[in-house]
């Protein structure tokens, strides 16, 4: 099975650090971006198989890019992350997801917790496509 590759995007230095040694760690190929316009620049470059985004981030922020991100690819699995004070987080994950985000998560979370979110993610995606 060929390496599956992850965009993470956030404009925290350390949280993109820290994903993508736990996501490489986990065996999977990963590529940073600080925004949401950065990351549809990589994007374009080469697709990836699962995208990471936080809400809140300079440029074009996660719900921009998840609109964006869902015309390129429909199907595409899409993790979403704030953390932004509780009412306006849940209101914007809420957001999220019904944009097309299959998971998501309130800042901080646990690195094991995120693994388990792409471990479903991906499960989901194959059970759509028929594959799992």
């Amino acid at each position: 099975m060929p390496i599956r590759r992850i965009l993470v995007i956030d404009d925290e230095a350390g949280i993109r650090r820290a994903l993508k040694t736990v996501l490489e760690r986990a065996g999977y190929e990963v590529r940073e971006a600080r925004s949401g316009q950065e990351a549809l620049q990589l994007w374009r470059e080469r697709e990836c198989d699962l995208v990471i985004t936080d809400i809140h981030m300079p440029d074009k922020g996660g719900i921009e890019t998840i609109q964006e991100l869902r015309a390129l690819r429909p199907d595409l699995p899409i993790i979403a992350v704030s953390g932004s004070g509780e009412k306006r987080c849940r209101s914007l994950l809420e957001g999220a997801k019904l944009l097309g985000a299959v998971w998501t998560l309130d800042k901080p979370f646990g690195l094991r917790e995120m693994l388990q979110c792409v471990s479903e993610a991906f499960q989901s995606a194959e059970r759509l496509r028929g594959t799992a």
